[in-house]
């Protein structure tokens, strides 16, 4: 039942980039050229995400488990470390080269032979990456 849970919210997940144009490295692209073809829809996206995730953590955080029984595993670290720092800019900057982070890389990576090639560099370049991470914890 969990993987069919999973299943499901990754393809709404999946769908709700595709029709949003996250799976466009160039919308994304145009977002972080404030002074050339800026491109303001990335946040009214991210805003949207927010309205709907902000309320769900909420009423998550009052429940022991989940509705299929799991245990939560919420983060227990709060601090700033120079590993976090480094990451988040790793990420930011592969973001801003690429156009892709890893949710909207992997729903373009079907469409990568027809129009949009980046995935075919970037999913490869972040499975190095997630393995480099993995080996360093």
């Amino acid at each position: 039942m969990n993987l069919i849970t999973a299943l499901i919210a990754g393809l709404i997940f999946g769908v709700g980039l595709l029709f949003s144009g996250m799976t466009n490295p160039a919308k994304v692209q145009n977002f972080l050229d404030i002074f050339g073809l800026w491109d303001p829809s990335l946040a009214f996206v991210m805003g949207g995400a927010i309205a709907v995730t902000a309320p769900g953590y909420y009423f998550l955080r009052k429940r022991t488990g989940t509705f299929l029984g799991a245990k939560f595993q919420w983060p227990t670290r709060t601090d700033i470390d120079n590993r976090l720092v480094a990451g988040a800019a790793m990420f930011g900057v592969g973001w801003g080269l690429g156009g892709f982070c890893p949710g909207p890389a992997l729903t373009a990576l079907p469409f990568a032979f027809e129009s949009v090639t980046g995935p075919l560099w970037f999913v490869p370049a972040m499975l190095v990456g997630l393995g480099i991470a993995k080996a360093n914890n």
